[in-house]
Formats: structure tokens, sequence, C-alpha cells
């Protein structure tokens, strides 16, 4: 405790650990979250919750220091959390950072790493070091040690935007430790600038060949991976939500291709398998062919189809099974943070689940719109059996903006944390 207080002292007169930002109402009114009495020990937002949950604020950014764009979220053993700051959408600008308590429950924030580029996932290995997901490889830290972070995995697309559509790497590890890594699309649909479909000599997407997919990196023993990997799902615009079920099953939530119309296509949950494709950029929802491929050349009927449907540009970002105490009645239920800016997103859902994990689904379902109405899901396509945390979490003026969950975390008490990207804020869920 002595040598933790020392350290702490001396990084403090080193400038390298701040206190948080002032209160949230020093931003804009757009961005702000207002808060109004208490939820389970943090000042309660107004965002209206379904019955039983409330949100509550426990920082957002005001011009003072602390994460840019929060992003992914794991707490360690000590009470501390681990955050991954994405910085912005050009290489160099994200940072890893410790988040503290000072006296009276004051968020208190350490960077440990500056310089990263697009850092996203945050999780424990089965070994117990912790390990980040940065743009083009995989690393382990310890936050005592920052400084002698190792890459793990190296090589992976150093994509850029608007060079190469999806930049973050993301990553789980399967029962026999290796890593799985989502490698996203170059492009939105292999489209040329022209909007015509870039074809090979086999008249298939040109862009396909080592990215829109899952890569498995096979695990050798004593905190290393091979260099070798294999793919082992396909067909994958963007795998940023993944998770691995205690059944050993591998889920995959996709963000479907932007088409002009806001009702189409559907995001999807997958059940990923290996060797399976999963269509893109030829397939969408349960199978239909895209503009300018011909169901020939698309071949959907031997491509995988979802497990289930989404929201078109729900734009999922996180994905986890929920293992808590403070919510018994989710326990066992699929988490999915639904970070898009369209009608349907803005939102957390709780999707019911079968033995494997799989979602439960019902047909002829509809989906709800911001601020008020819903339209309906394909009347046969399987869609989510669900129950919204946050039905009200569209923008209110003066109130709370548009809810941007991106990285979520279950926390040792049960309580779910989110971090909101556009917000700048790490938000709670607890019970009303």
């Amino acid at each position: 405790m002595i040598r933790r207080t020392m350290m702490a002292t001396m990084l403090a007169l080193a400038g390298l650990i701040m206190p948080a930002a002032g209160p949230a109402s020093a931003q804009g009114a757009s961005r702000a979250y207002a808060v109004s009495g208490e939820c389970g020990g943090r000042a309660a937002t107004r965002v209206r919750m379904a019955p039983g949950y409330c949100l509550g604020r426990v920082w957002q950014r005001a011009g003072g220091v602390g994460p840019r764009m929060p992003r992914g979220l794991l707490e360690l053993p000590d009470g501390d959390w681990l955050v991954t700051d994405l910085g912005g959408w050009e290489a160099g600008r994200g940072a890893l950072w410790r988040m503290s308590w000072a006296e009276g429950g004051a968020v208190r924030w350490t960077r440990l790493m500056r310089g990263l580029s697009m850092p996203h996932t945050v999780a424990a290995g089965p070994d117990g070091r912790i390990y980040v997901a940065e743009m083009s490889r995989i690393f382990a830290v310890d936050p005592a040690r920052p400084e002698a972070a190792v890459s793990v995995v190296e090589g992976l697309p150093d994509n850029r935007l608007h060079e190469n559509r999806h930049p973050l790497s993301s990553f789980v590890f399967d029962g026999d430790g290796s890593l799985l890594i989502n490698v996203g699309a170059p492009s939105d649909r292999c489209l040329d600038d022209a909007g015509a479909p870039r074809r090979d000599a086999r008249g298939q997407c040109a862009e396909a060949g080592e990215q829109a997919m899952v890569r498995r990196y096979p695990y050798l023993g004593g905190g290393r991976w091979s260099p070798q990997w294999t793919p082992f799902a396909t067909g994958l615009r963007n795998s940023v939500a993944l998770a691995r079920h205690a059944s050993g099953a591998i889920y995959q939530a996709e963000n479907s291709v932007d088409l002009t119309t806001p009702d189409r296509p559907f995001d999807e949950i997958n059940r990923l398998v290996a060797g399976a494709d999963y269509g893109w950029p030829y397939c969408t929802d349960m199978g239909a062919a895209l503009p300018g491929w011909s169901a020939r050349q698309a071949r959907c009927g031997e491509r995988a189809a979802p497990v289930s449907l989404l929201p078109p540009h729900a734009a999922p970002l996180a994905l986890l099974y929920y293992d808590g105490e403070m919510f018994p009645e989710l326990r066992g239920r699929m988490l999915v943070s639904w970070h898009g800016y369209r009608r349907a997103a803005g939102r957390v859902v709780a999707i019911e689940t079968g033995p494997d994990g799989a979602p439960l689904t019902d047909t002829r379902a509809r989906y709800a719109l911001y601020p008020r109405g819903s339209l309906p899901y394909p009347a046969e396509a399987p869609a989510p059996r669900a129950v919204v945390l946050t039905p009200g979490w569209d923008a209110r003026a003066a109130v709370h903006p548009r809810g941007s969950p991106a990285g979520m975390a279950v926390a040792r008490d049960g309580s779910i944390w989110i971090a909101d990207d556009r917000a700048g804020a790490i938000l709670r869920i607890a019970r009303d």
C-alpha cells in the first residue's frame, strides 16, 4: 500500500495522473448528460430506461483530461478500469487510460500509453495477461509497467479510413487459446468510384483477398502466437462485435453494407463456423443478392445465413453474455450495443439465448424507431427476442444526447458499464 501511494505521488508530481474533468454541463448541451438523483451510487442521467433499471453517469469529458473517444472497458482486480481511447480516425492519436478513484469517489485518469493507432478491444486473456487490439497489432500490457508492452500478433492490415473502410481490430480467445481476430473489409461493397463492382478475372470481388474475415492465429504456448494464420470465417464486412459462449460457440454481430434506403439492409448476428462464408459483398439479409451482383454470381444459397437479423444500421459494436449478480433476469442473455446514428440505433439490448448461446428469435416481429413508431422485420426472418434496456436514449435538448454505446463490460458487482464515444462518457446501468 505504501509503495502504491508513493508511486501515485510520484506520477502526480510528473503530471501523469490527472483528476477528472469538471461537470458535463460545461460541454455543449447536445453532448452533455444532465443528471438528477442517484443511480446505484452514481449520478443518474435522465435517459428513460426499462422498468427496474437506471443509467448512471460515471464520468463525462468536459474539456479536461481523459479519453477523447472511449471504446473498450476492462475492470482490474483492484477496482480500477482500463479504457481504450480511439482518439480519432487517424493513426497515432489513440491512448490507453487507467480510470481510478480520487477522494470522495471522483474519477482520476492516468494515461498509460499514447500514440496508439485506433485501439479498440481490451480483454484479459486465459493466461491472466491483458491484451489490447490496435489497428495493425495485438499487444500484451501490464498496467503497472506499460512501457514493457509487447506485440503478440503483428502485420494486421494497416487499414486507414477512406482508403480501407474498416480499420478496427477486435479479438476473442478460442478454447484452445487461439486468437480469433477481425480483419474488416477494405470497402463498403467492393465498388469502384463509378459504383460498379470491382471484379477479378473470375467475375468475383477483387478486394476480398486477406480481408473481410476473422482470422485464426494458433496458440504456441508461453504467451506466444504463430504468425501463420488461417481464415476462420470469411465474407464478413466488419466483425468488431465478437463473443465466445461458454459452450464454445463463436458469435459475431455484423454491420451490414450502406444502401440509400434507411430500412435496408438489416444488420445480423452470425454463429461463426470454421470454413464458412457469410456473404460479403454479395448477399445480405437472409440471402438476397446485393445490387451489382447477379444471383448466379452471388450464390447466396451456398453461403451461411444469419441466426438472427438486427435493425438496419443498428451498427452493433459490442457483444457479450451477461454473467453478473445484479440482474438475475439477464443471466445468460446476449448484450449488444447498437451504436449507429440512424433512427433504430442508440440502444443497448438484452437478447434471450438458448443453451449454445444462440439468440432466441421470433418471426413477424418489429423494431422500434426514434422518436417513435416501429417497422417490421421481413415477415419470415428470425428477429431477436429481446428487451431494450435503454428505450428512451434518443436526443433530448439540454437533457442528454442520442446514445452512442460502443464498448461494454460487466463489472464484478453485476452492473453494466458502457463507453459512449461520441459524447466522451463512461456510463453505468444499475438497479433503479
